[in-house]
């Protein structure tokens, strides 16, 4: 097994109530995150302004998908987000896309462009969670190394924890299913993180402030607060 850490009373807007109370859950969690409320029509008006209408047209779709999957439960919300990123946007890895050995997209750089690698993969997943009001405490990257082949490649998973001491299940750009860690052996943890804590396998506490010790981090969720993501 892997190791990974204002109230309506008219009945006919009690959907608008529900609605109203999501928000303010949403963000009074990202609040508490740092970050500010989502801006969605920033993202959009992005895509179009830096990337062009194929796009723009992309961010649509994930808006849309991100509207259908509130009505689920979190499971499905996990299938929904792993199974747009891994069908829509294509593995390629920096060097390819940005001209540059380690870059960290955003979202919207990551929509943008149509392609990415493990990271962002994993980050786009992350965010599209956390929009959907999964809480930041089951989410975690994970860096891995990764058996293919006859070698082992550095990679980047998300997990989720449904309860803290839970075996993560992992979503990867690598396979199509969410599979449990224990289905996974071909991946060995090395550390996890989110905005709240950085662990090594098999601690229970955070190690380190993930901003402080993982520049790359810091420096896209600046990107993600700008581009209005979160």
């Amino acid at each position: 097994m892997l190791l990974y850490g204002m109230v309506l009373v008219v009945p006919v807007c009690l959907r608008l109530q529900r609605v109203v109370l999501a928000a303010a859950l949403l963000a009074t969690a990202l609040a508490s995150l740092g970050l500010a409320a989502p801006n969605l029509d920033l993202v959009q008006s992005l895509a179009q302004e830096r990337y062009g209408q194929r796009a723009a047209a992309t961010v649509a779709d994930w808006r849309k998908m991100l509207d259908e999957a509130r009505g689920l439960d979190e499971a499905g919300r996990l299938e929904a987000v792993n199974s747009f990123f891994n069908r829509r946007v294509l593995f390629e890895d920096d060097i390819v896309v940005w001209k540059e050995k380690d870059y960290w997209a955003s979202p919207l750089e990551f929509m943008g462009v149509g392609a990415g690698d493990c990271e962002d993969f994993s980050i786009a997943k992350y965010v599209s969670l956390l929009l959907l009001g999964v809480p930041n405490e089951k989410l975690r990257m994970i860096y891995v190394r990764a058996r293919l082949g006859g070698s082992q490649i550095a990679h980047m998973v998300l997990g989720y924890y449904a309860e803290p001491t839970d075996e993560p299940m992992i979503l990867d750009n690598l396979i199509g299913s969410i599979r449990p860690a224990s289905r996974r052996p071909d991946l060995v943890p090395v550390f996890s993180f989110n905005n709240a804590g950085l662990w090594v396998p098999g601690a229970t506490a955070s190690a380190a402030d993930p901003t402080a010790r993982l520049s790359r981090w810091r420096d896209v969720l600046e990107k993600i607060r700008a581009e209005g993501s979160l």
